[in-house]
């Protein structure tokens, strides 16, 4: 197979912990070929799906902790989409309006008959936030509103709540209001642009402390480990962007629940692969866009996820 990357700049890539990257090592080491091209190189010329794209060399055994495990093979070349086997996009969020266009335009591709995953429809059609909604049956008591005299009613009725807007990542914008916050009004005035942004209140899990547990799904099937973030002391937010510990373990009984349920469906929705965050027992968010913690897991257990990845694709496009 011919595989295109859509990503963002290899050079700001850490590569030692990349999952992307990752992906890449493990599709090479499979046979494979890798171009990459950036999100604002794919464009469209006379109603055809282009991107001005790399191929690239992965470099055997190279430093992963520094600048040289790739080189590039020649200039960028523009192609159709459908000129490879597989697209995949692996553009990291903020989910903005260029995200989003390009997820159109990935669509269009597919209709071309390119072969993309995650599917530009599919990354658009599920919000990481708002998709737990419709899995209610796992998740805490949820609210999703602007209106600051709703997420106060919700605050009064359960006292202890986790609220955050619907495009953050890594942990950013996150509050814990406890059941006497001094500054519950600025807080939910702020987030709420004063009552004109839609953002998500929930029950707080004191679970957290043991970690949010990421699960990653692969064609419908959970990854058999999760990644615990483990929060820092004193901080409400398990993200390893905000400073979490990853600590790789077991899915429980629960875990495999929420996952052997949503996994097929999602994937029949074209999510080849999606990541799943739970607190305890309890759904927080459905990642589409770039799901991580492949290293994290690979490095602690042993067991290849990455490697589970280059399979899969393998089987989607038939190679």
């Amino acid at each position: 197979m011919h595989v295109l990357f859509i990503i963002d700049p290899l050079p700001s890539l850490k590569a030692y912990k990349d999952s992307s990257v990752a992906m890449m090592r493990a599709l090479k080491a499979r046979g494979h070929d890798i171009s990459v091209a950036l999100q604002d190189e794919l464009f469209i010329d006379e109603g055809v799906v282009m991107a001005d794209s790399s191929s690239i060399t992965l470099v055997d055994d190279a430093d992963l902790h520094g600048k040289d495990w790739w080189k590039a093979n020649g200039v960028k070349v523009a192609q159709p989409l459908t000129h490879f086997d597989a697209v995949v996009m692996r553009k990291d969020p903020p989910f903005d309006m260029e995200y989003v266009y390009s997820t159109h335009l990935l669509e269009y591709a597919e209709k071309q008959g390119a072969k993309v995953f995650n599917s530009g429809a599919a990354i658009r059609n599920h919000p990481e936030k708002l998709t737990i909604t419709e899995f209610a049956q796992f998740t805490s008591p949820t609210i999703v509103t602007g209106s600051n005299a709703r997420l106060r009613a919700f605050h009064a009725k359960y006292k202890d709540v986790i609220v955050k807007p619907l495009d953050g990542m890594g942990g950013t914008g996150i509050f814990r209001l406890q059941p006497e916050e001094p500054n519950l009004g600025a807080i939910l005035e702020t987030l709420t642009l004063n009552g004109e942004r839609t953002i998500m209140a929930q029950r707080y899990i004191p679970d957290i402390v043991k970690g949010d547990k990421r699960i990653l799904i692969i064609d419908g099937k959970p990854v058999p480990y999760a990644l615990a973030r483990i929060p820092l002391a004193g901080e409400t937010r398990g993200n390893l962007a905000a400073g979490g510990r990853g600590v790789a373990q077991p899915l429980s009984e629960r875990d495999r629940a929420i996952a052997e349920t949503i996994g097929p469906v999602l994937r029949a929705r074209g999510l080849l692969l999606v990541g799943l965050d739970v607190i305890g027992d309890y759904l927080t968010e459905v990642n589409v866009t770039s799901p991580t913690c492949f290293v994290e897991i690979t490095e602690q257990t042993g067991f290849d996820v990455a490697d589970c990845f280059a399979q899969a694709l393998e089987k989607a496009v038939g190679a």
